[in-house]
Order: C-alpha cells, then sequence, then structure tokens
C-alpha cells in the first residue's frame, strides 16, 4: 500500500511517501497534508517519520529504515549508497565521492545525483560540500543546509560571533 505522512520539523513541514518496499521520497513540502489513516507503526513511511522525530530532538544520527530506489538511475543510486556513508557531524566533498563511485571526473553528475537526491536528510547531501570546504548548492538552499550541518556539528559549523 503506497502512504504519505507529514512531519512538522524546525526547517518546515516533510512529507514522507513509500510503500511496504520502502520509502521513496522525503521532502520538504509547502503545508501539511492529510496523512494516510491507519497505518501501522512498523511501515516504513511511519519508520521514517518517527526516525527524523528523533533526528530533530538530537536522538538520533544514523537512519534505519527500508529505501526504495526502483526506477532511478544507476549512477544515482551508486551516489547516494556513498552519501548514507558519511558519518553523522562529518562532511564529504563531490570529488571525494566522485572518486569512491569510481569516476574522479563525474564531479558535476555527482551534484546532479545529489540534485536529484529524492530522501532530503535520510540520504544526507547536505554533509557533501566543495572541495575548499565552501557550501555548493544544495536544492532546499544553502541556509538550510547550514541549519542541518549546525544541528549535527554545532562547533565546526558555529555562527561567527561579532568580535566587540
Amino acid at each position: 500500500m503506497y502512504a504519505k505522512t507529514y512531519l512538522s520539523t524546525p526547517i518546515g513541514w516533510f512529507e514522507i511517501s513509500g510503500s511496504e518496499l520502502g520509502v521513496r521520497t522525503v521532502h520538504l513540502h509547502e503545508r501539511c497534508g492529510e496523512p494516510s489513516q491507519g497505518l501501522p507503526e512498523e511501515h516504513p513511511v511511519m519508520v521514517c517519520r518517527r526516525q527524523l522525530e528523533e533526528y530533530f530532538s538530537g536522538a538520533r544520527q544514523d537512519f534505519d529504515i527500508k529505501i526504495d530506489w526502483s526506477g532511478a538511475p544507476e549512477f544515482h543510486r551508486q551516489v547516494w549508497a556513498e552519501l548514507l556513508k558519511i558519518p553523522f557531524g562529518k562532511t564529504s566533498t563531490y570529488s571525494e565521492i566522485a572518486e569512491r563511485v569510481g569516476n574522479p571526473a563525474a564531479v558535476r553528475a555527482v551534484g546532479m545525483a545529489n540534485r536529484s537526491n529524492p530522501m532530503a536528510i535520510v540520504v544526507p547531501c547536505h554533509r557533501v560540500i566543495g572541495k575548499a570546504g565552501e557550501l555548493r548548492g544544495y536544492y532546499y538552499g544553502l541556509d538550510t543546509k547550514m541549519l542541518l550541518l549546525r544541528h549535527e556539528n554545532p562547533v565546526r559549523f558555529a555562527e561567527q560571533g561579532e568580535l566587540f
């Protein structure tokens, strides 16, 4: 059974969708929709919802959910699988991901795969930064990317205070 549920978070409403095969999408949504009624707690979208609540409350660093990537291009799946290996509070670069998928010249293609990531936060494309440590594109904007990085590593990504 295909289902959707919604979750209010510090960065906005998320819509989570999928079936018994796994979660297909986790994305910011303009407003709360009607959640699926009567879904069992073990349904992948409900498990994902619960784990995202734990993530935002600071009680979870890793996700353990069933994912359904059916229909996605193989290269994207390879990139997303590498993103899942980036630890909470850490970052990687586009070029490092390109090397890990066996194609060091595919830096831009890695960026496009990140942009096509259907599962915000769960597949942590927000943890990918530029080679020199600068923030590079994020589907939901660099401000949101920085908020997520600060949530995961408040020391490294702290706001700069005023000197005087």
